[in-house]
């Protein structure tokens, strides 16, 4: 019997998820014991898409991931939903599932109730363990020897002084416990000695900020008719953009089937769209932080830490939301309201100019679709916006706030590796880095990817004023070629042409990728986090489709070494010219703080473009009708 008829690439239903979890319990022998890492849509590949039509039936099938902490076992599972059956059940040997919620609970708790833990708290001067704010890390691998074979977590540590505080202004130095998360049991403390823990307020709520601003009058967005997108399930229609939104619990929001009407037909730009991997490599060498190298998406996930969003908050105006169903460690499902927002924005001139003959102005205000959601790691927030504008562009930002990750100093102490912020308390330096999986199918899915820089002409006949530069495009042929850097200073860009579509002058069609504000990791080529993390090495990767290279860093990073994801799969060093390519772009944010940055952080944001080139035969955006006359006053 089948589940209903929704699309294929429609996240799961909560029908669907309790059949997956029910087909684990009795068909795998999955129990109460057992941690259910994911259960999530095992996404079809492009081939079985193709042959399937609007209205058909569809077998949809669970992915799901199921963790026995008493073996220290994974086990994948494809399930199939209509027909009630177990496709695949296999163990992953060596390999280490994500920190699973109900693990971070059961591991606090463990924790706290440690009496050497309960001692060095003590000896600070500290009883109430409801006011000491512990937090569960992966471990990375920088385990000895002995403990390599264990999944392992540390604990940095805070205290608030009441229960409304905010525990980052207060944090307790050298203090960390080493926990074994398959048996629950605290392997260590260590203390590596005293200092004072640091006592100034850090708390921003509005009773904690007097006086507020009392000169801000009303700012109102309306839109009397309503929005122009439209939302069917999960896809969505805004002028001539099409799309379908998805949403998975390892890496939150994504896109499917992103195009774009065109001359009566839908023109496909990108298949698939998400951020795959976010690491943040902290740069402290002391106890509070060399160990701070977390893989967000690999190592944690972001589905069940995505906020429920609240109108004139989080968004403004017009908004439609998406709710979002997931399944918890214990196989119950659980609805995140308002997971997802959609909005329009009104951002400023899309195009204008004033004719010097008749003084007659046209004027065009350009418009974009937001779409978005917000995750909460621990003491941070990232804010995931995809924006489609009225030109045919595409862009990615990320908007990334919260509290900086805090450390005592010592009296006198001048830190070297970040920033005072508070007396007493030290902002430690770091790194977000993004990478973005952009499988990318332009007018179809045999393209071309070519590297793009300008030079300038050598002096000479070819250019007697020293004035000409040209743009140079260079074909990435294979895997090894296309890993690349960006070069501001060469105006360096990636073009993604499909070779057998030409516009209307005899050009490929193409969009080219613009990279925005970015960076390198400065850690070095042998530590930990570039060994386990190679891709930040670069920030361009190429790969042909392939649907099982989901995750740059391999499906497990949790305590891996390293070595699997892009790296390993580019030594094949694959050809890459007119065929179906996938983009790997990674971006970083270089964050020294600052005291402004304290007690919460504004938004700093980061990102990159998605532009039409040689797409369409002249300015998309040529149809976009004027502002009404009462909307532009003179």
């Amino acid at each position: 019997m089948l589940l209903g008829m929704p699309h294929p690439l429609d996240p799961l239903t909560t029908d669907e998820l309790r059949a997956a979890v029910s087909l684990l319990r009795t068909e795998c022998g999955v129990g109460g014991g057992h941690r259910l890492v994911t259960v999530t849509l095992n996404e079809p590949t492009k081939e079985s898409l193709r042959a399937w039509s609007p209205g058909e039936p569809v077998e949809r099938e669970a992915f799901a991931v199921v963790y026995d902490p008493v073996e220290g076992e994974i086990h994948e599972a494809e399930l199939a939903l209509g027909s009630q059956a177990v496709l695949s059940w296999r163990a992953v040997p060596g390999a280490q599932p994500p920190v699973i919620l109900s693990e971070v609970e059961e591991g606090i708790a463990a924790v706290k109730a440690d009496p050497a833990f309960r001692s060095a708290l003590a000896a600070r001067g500290l009883e109430d363990l409801e006011l000491v704010h512990v937090e569960l890390w992966p471990f990375g691998d920088l385990a000895s020897e002995n403990e390599r074979h264990l999944r392992l977590a540390w604990t940095p540590v805070w205290v608030r002084h009441h229960r409304d505080d905010n525990p980052y202004a207060h944090p307790i130095r050298g203090l960390h416990a080493v926990l074994d998360l398959q048996t629950m049991k605290v392997i260590r403390i260590e203390d590596h000695g005293e200092a004072p823990i640091p006592q100034a307020p850090g708390n921003y709520t509005p009773d904690a900020v007097d006086p507020l601003r009392n000169d801000l009058r009303p700012l109102e967005i309306t839109q009397p008719e309503g929005p122009s997108f439209e939302v069917d399930g999960w896809q969505v229609r805004w002028q001539k953009w099409r799309l379908r939104i998805g949403f998975n619990q390892r890496e939150g929001l994504a896109l499917h089937e992103l195009g774009y009407e065109d001359g009566g037909r839908l023109r496909p730009i990108c298949y698939r769209a998400s951020c795959a991997e976010l690491v943040i490599p902290y740069g402290d060498p002391g106890s509070a932080g060399y160990r701070k190298n977390a893989f967000d998406i690999g190592e944690i996930g972001l589905g069940l830490l995505t906020n429920s969003l609240e109108l004139g908050c989080d968004c403004l105006g017009e908004i439609h939301y998406l709710d979002v169903d997931l399944v918890d460690p214990k196989g119950e499902v659980v609805t995140l309201r308002n997971a997802i927002c959609l909005h329009e924005e009104d951002v400023g001139l899309l195009w204008k100019h004033v004719d010097a003959l008749t003084g007659k102005a046209e004027v065009r205000r350009s418009r974009r679709l937001v779409i978005s959601s917000i995750a909460t790691i621990d003491n941070y927030e990232y804010a995931f916006y995809w924006y489609l504008y009225q030109d045919g562009t595409i862009e990615f930002e990320t908007k990334l706030t919260g509290i900086v990750l805090t450390a005592a100093l010592l009296p006198g102490e001048v830190p070297r590796c970040g920033t005072v912020v508070s007396p007493g308390v030290n902002a430690m330096v770091h790194q977000h880095f993004f990478c973005m999986r952009l499988d990318m199918d332009v007018d179809g899915e045999k393209n071309t990817v070519y590297e793009v820089h300008s030079e300038s002409l050598p002096e000479g006949p070819e250019n007697p004023y020293g004035n000409a530069f040209e743009q140079i495009e260079t074909p990435l042929s294979t895997e090894s070629e296309a890993q690349q850097l960006i070069d501001p200073l060469a105006g360096r860009y990636w073009k993604v042409a499909n070779p057998s579509v030409q516009n209307a002058l005899g050009q490929p069609v193409a969009y080219k990728l613009i990279p925005g504000a970015n960076i390198l990791p400065f850690a070095h080529p042998g530590s930990s986090i570039v060994r386990r993390a190679t891709f930040l090495t670069r920030h361009l990767w190429v790969t042909p489709y392939a649907p099982s290279e989901r995750y740059p860093a391999g499906d497990y990073p949790f305590q891996h070494a390293g070595g699997e994801g892009l790296p390993k799969w580019t030594a094949a060093d694959r050809p890459l010219e007119d065929t179906d390519v996938v983009l790997w772009y990674v971006f970083g944010s270089h964050h020294v703080p600052r005291p402004e940055d304290w007690p919460v952080m504004p938004v700093e944001r980061y990102g990159f473009t998605l532009k039409p080139l040689g797409f369409f035969d002249r300015s998309p955006a040529l149809d976009v009708p004027p502002s009404p006359t009462h909307a532009c006053p003179t």
